[in-house]
């Protein structure tokens, strides 16, 4: 069920069978790695998983304070990382049940073992929710500013990147105030990332 995948780019993912959207069918539009470019990705790992290169599929110190705050009586908070997010929505369904998470959990040491980072951040671009029924950043960035995804600058990118915590709730196309914060902050981690070459990090 993941090694297939690792040449194969999925016709659909568990998540978009599940799309309670208004949106019939959704709307999905895959994009191969070369005609991303080079701002999706580095604004999704920037908003995401600044740790996605170097760790193994899993962020162990946002894993700890989340266990932490939970025990302490604050709500169980996300700490998922891409590659957490990408076995999710490829193979799962919405919840936060621990035993969602353990079966997660199997599927990001698979999906980590059988595919480079360069895949599995593809993947994620390509099948992670960008509003309500728009999967992957090719039909985001169509939908949205009338662009293939290369053609997106850093704030496009940026903003795109910063619905994904909830993109129900947030809207591309009508940015709150605490939106458009958002982007402005992603934006500073990606110069950021650039200066310290993220990018050849992922090579």
């Amino acid at each position: 069920m993941v090694l297939p995948f690792r040449w194969i780019d999925p016709p659909t993912t568990a998540f978009m069978l599940q799309d309670d959207s208004d949106r019939k069918p959704v709307l999905y539009e895959w994009s191969a790695w070369g005609k991303i470019g080079t701002a999706p990705p580095i604004a999704v790992v920037a908003a995401e998983d600044q740790k996605f290169a170097s760790h193994f599929g899993f962020d162990l110190k946002s894993i700890r304070e989340s266990v932490v705050g939970f025990n302490d009586g604050a709500a169980l908070r996300g700490a998922s990382t891409i590659t957490q997010q990408v076995a999710k929505n490829l193979y799962l369904w919405p919840s936060r049940s621990f035993l969602r998470k353990g079966i997660e959990a199997y599927f990001t040491v698979l999906i980590e073992v059988t595919w480079p980072k360069k895949r599995i951040l593809e993947k994620y671009l390509n099948i992670a929710e960008f509003g309500p029924g728009i999967y992957g950043v090719g039909a985001a960035s169509e939908l949205y500013f009338g662009k293939v995804p290369i053609e997106l600058s850093d704030a496009e990118a940026a903003m795109l990147a910063a619905v994904l915590p909830n993109p129900k709730q947030f809207s591309v196309g009508q940015p709150t105030p605490y939106l458009l914060e958002r982007r402005a902050w992603i934006i500073g981690q990606m110069q950021r990332l650039r200066r310290e070459q993220w990018s050849i990090s992922m090579e």
